[in-house]
C-alpha cells in the first residue's frame, strides 16, 4: 500500500475510528490515542496487508482490540458518558422543545450506557455508525446471529425502559 492508497482507503474512516474509541473509552485523549495507533499500525504494516478487502472493517476490529486492551490495563469499565456524539441540531426550535429533545437524548444516552457491553457496542455500529450486520460481525468477530440477537435485544430493552420512564403516572 503506498500513501495514496492509505489516503484513500484508511484516512476517510478516521472519525467512525475515533467515535468507536470514544464509546468504549469513554475519554477524548485516550481515544484519540487508540486512532493514533491503529493509524500506525496499518501504515508500519501495511507491506503484508494486500489480502485485507474491507479496509475500514478491519481499522474498526484494531480500533476495538486496542481499546479494550486499554481498558484492561486500567482496570475500569467503558461505561462513561455517551452524550458526544448525540447531539440534536435543529434551527427553529423552542427553548421548551430544545429541552425537552435533549433531556430525551440524555435519556436514551443513559439507557445505552447501561446495556451489557456487547450489546451496547452492537447498537452504536448499526444505529449510530450505520455499519451492516456483516460489517458489525467482522468487526465484534462474532457470527451474523449473535449480531441480529444483541441489536435485537438492546433496542427492546432501549425501547422498554423508555416506554416505563415516559409511562410514569399514566
Amino acid at each position: 500500500m503506498d500513501l495514496k492508497a492509505f489516503e484513500n482507503r484508511v484516512l476517510p474512516s478516521k472519525n467512525k475510528l475515533f467515535r468507536f474509541a470514544f464509546r468504549l473509552l469513554g475519554n477524548t485523549e485516550e481515544a484519540e490515542d487508540v486512532v493514533q495507533d491503529v493509524l500506525i499500525k496499518v501504515w508500519n504494516g501495511r507491506a503484508s496487508m494486500d489480502q485485507i478487502n474491507n479496509w475500514e472493517a478491519w481499522c474498526m476490529r484494531l480500533t476495538k482490540n486496542l481499546s479494550l486492551d486499554r481498558i484492561r490495563a486500567q482496570h475500569r469499565k467503558a461505561t462513561d458518558s455517551m452524550d458526544v456524539g448525540f447531539e440534536v441540531k435543529q434551527e427553529g426550535l423552542s427553548p421548551h422543545d430544545k429541552a425537552e429533545i435533549s433531556e430525551s437524548m440524555q435519556q436514551v444516552n443513559q439507557l445505552i450506557a447501561s446495556l451489557p457491553e456487547k450489546q451496547r457496542q452492537v447498537i452504536h455500529l448499526r444505529d449510530v455508525e450505520g455499519y451492516s450486520y456483516n460489517e458489525i460481525g467482522e468487526i465484534l468477530e462474532i457470527d451474523l446471529n449473535q449480531v441480529k440477537v444483541s441489536l435485537f435485544r438492546a433496542r427492546s430493552a432501549v425501547r422498554e425502559k423508555l416506554l416505563k420512564i415516559n409511562a410514569y403516572g399514566l
